[in-house]
């Protein structure tokens, strides 16, 4: 089974950040370039964006989850193809597409029913049930929910098949974050998509999270997922799995919103958030291989002046050996700011320094983004939704 990862040359910005006693070494790490592709300049939010192979083609195709409309546009061409529309009087919110049964083609789940001020009466799970022509409309069969649904992902369990991963953003009937914990649900599909699905209750002991990260091994098992929350960035244990939640960093910065896990030189694992939840700081905490969370992690701001960070990725763009964190950020609420996407390089193994690229400058004010080999050339692109600029784009890596 095939899968696939999660980008108009603009003004470029370079900055080095060099913690003291430390040298730059900026000659080594090679300047980005990117050939942007609008994929769509007429979406309304965006609110979610993934990559995966809708029609089996091997070509891997975008999906969206906009404010009515889920829709997918077509590798090479991006013909755009409605494939649900008003799920629910309100909006959606998020979308997980993924090959799970391993004919070459995705299978898609959809968050809806998105108002994060009613803990009681929001929210709505679908999975989209496929016709034989994958251009035409779905058919959506209901799940079970949870009120404020948030975030999905398709990840793999210990058993070696796939669960639908959901996270809330409240906890039942809270008020100011505070009440009954986010129940963080695991979905089996059976057989027959209709029929009840198996759930399982991963961990409900957070009161208000945003987005999370399955922490794939090297048997591609979900082995841990790390939950970004306002109580700070924790571990929780995947379905099958035996050790119980972790935390990796409290409160004290105001928590987290956004949270990826890159890799360095050498094996060491790092955490990149963004702080506090739709917030201004783009933190990277660098730990041992096995992101244990007792060991001694190191903590660097990268940056302090995102204006509503909503968006992260991390994946190897530059062919460095290490991975390089893309964040992107959208200003909801602020006429007049600018909004873009950036791309932060480790200069050295161990995390201390860090290059920064100005990737988008102010064309794309990013509610979502994702990382993924679109051309087939082995470099991974960047695929990024805007919210105030109500756009798709594609960042082809030109890296020679």
């Amino acid at each position: 089974m095939k899968t696939f990862g999660r980008i108009c040359r603009n003004t470029w910005m370079v900055a080095l950040f060099t913690l003291p006693g430390l040298a730059a070494v900026a000659g080594e790490i090679p300047t980005p370039i990117f050939r942007t592709v609008d994929v769509d300049t007429k979406i309304e939010i965006g609110y979610g964006v993934t990559v995966a192979d809708v029609d089996g083609d091997k070509k891997p195709d975008i999906v969206l989850a906009d404010k009515n409309q889920i829709v997918w546009y077509r590798n090479p061409t991006w013909e755009k193809f409605v494939i649900a529309e008003k799920l629910t009087q309100l909006d959606n919110v998020c979308v997980a597409a993924a090959d799970i049964d391993g004919d070459g083609k995705a299978e898609i789940a959809v968050g809806a029913g998105w108002n994060p001020n009613d803990t009681v009466n929001s929210g709505a799970l679908f999975y989209l049930l496929p016709p034989a022509d994958r251009t035409q409309r779905w058919e959506p069969v209901p799940l079970p929910f949870e009120p404020t649904m948030h975030r999905i992902r398709w990840a793999r369990n210990a058993q070696g098949t796939f669960d639908l991963i959901s996270v809330p953003l409240h906890g039942r009937g809270n008020k100011d974050a505070a009440g009954v914990g986010v129940k963080i649900i695991a979905y089996r599909k059976p057989t027959d998509p209709k029929q009840p699905w198996k759930l399982t209750v991963l961990d409900e002991s957070l009161h208000k999270t945003h987005n999370f990260e399955p922490l794939i091994s090297r048997d591609g098992i979900a082995r841990k997922i790390l939950i970004a929350s306002k109580e700070g960035v924790f571990s929780i244990n995947g379905v099958g799995q035996k050790f119980k939640p972790k935390q990796y960093s409290g409160s004290e910065n105001g928590g987290a919103g956004e949270i990826r896990v890159g890799t360095l030189l050498g094996g060491k694992r790092f955490l990149a958030t963004i702080e506090p939840m739709h917030g201004t700081n783009l933190v990277v905490n660098v730990a041992s291989p096995m992101l244990d969370a007792g060991a001694e992690w190191t903590r660097h701001v990268l940056d302090s002046t995102l204006v509503d960070g909503h968006a992260l990725a991390c994946g190897d763009l530059l062919g460095l050996g290490s991975d390089q964190i893309v964040v992107g950020w959208r200003a909801m609420g602020k006429p007049g700011v600018k909004v873009g996407i950036k791309l932060f390089a480790p200069v050295d193994p161990q995390g201390r320094q860090w290059r920064e690229f100005l990737i988008d400058d102010n064309t794309m004010a990013c509610e979502d983004l994702c990382l993924a080999d679109l051309n087939g050339d082995g470099k991974p692109d960047i695929i990024a939704a805007g919210r105030g600029t109500k756009n798709v784009k594609v960042y082809f890596n030109q890296r020679q």
